[in-house]
């Protein structure tokens, strides 16, 4: 005979399972992405030489260094906000959109990381549609 365990209301299902490590790959997520714009954002809003050479290459002025400096610390911290992480993720995206179209056609440098980021927050938003939509 084989021995089994029974089944009682406290066992995990195998979909209670695949959710719950669904949504811990998520929160993992958004904490990358939070431990990458944080200090890229201070980095801008610092006036780090680096950065303000970067921006004066761009061309569209130095503003456009704290503008998004400060929007990549606002997405950092909504990313870590469980109300706010969808749109944080969203907005990440459509940054990452601006800077792999700027590293092709004004720095000439290579794409891949914005286009992985954005990746990433692409498929966080995706996942948090619903969150997005209710705070509309």
């Amino acid at each position: 005979m084989s021995q089994t365990q029974p089944v009682t209301a406290d066992s995990p299902t195998p979909t209670t399972i695949r959710k719950h490590a669904g949504t811990v790959a998520l929160w993992v997520g958004q904490a990358l992405l939070a431990i990458q714009f944080a200090p890229a954002g201070i980095l801008k809003v610092t006036s780090d030489p680096m950065m303000v050479e970067m921006f004066a290459a761009i061309g569209a002025g130095q503003w456009l260094r704290y503008a998004v400096g400060v929007l990549e610390i606002a997405a950092a911290l909504g990313l870590l906000v469980p109300r706010l992480c969808g749109a944080a993720a969203l907005g990440v995206a459509a940054l990452m959109i601006g800077a792999t179209l700027t590293n092709i056609f004004l720095l000439a440098a290579p794409p891949w990381m914005p286009i992985g980021l954005l990746v990433v927050s692409a498929l966080i938003a995706w996942a948090r549609r619903t969150q997005i939509k209710s705070l509309l």
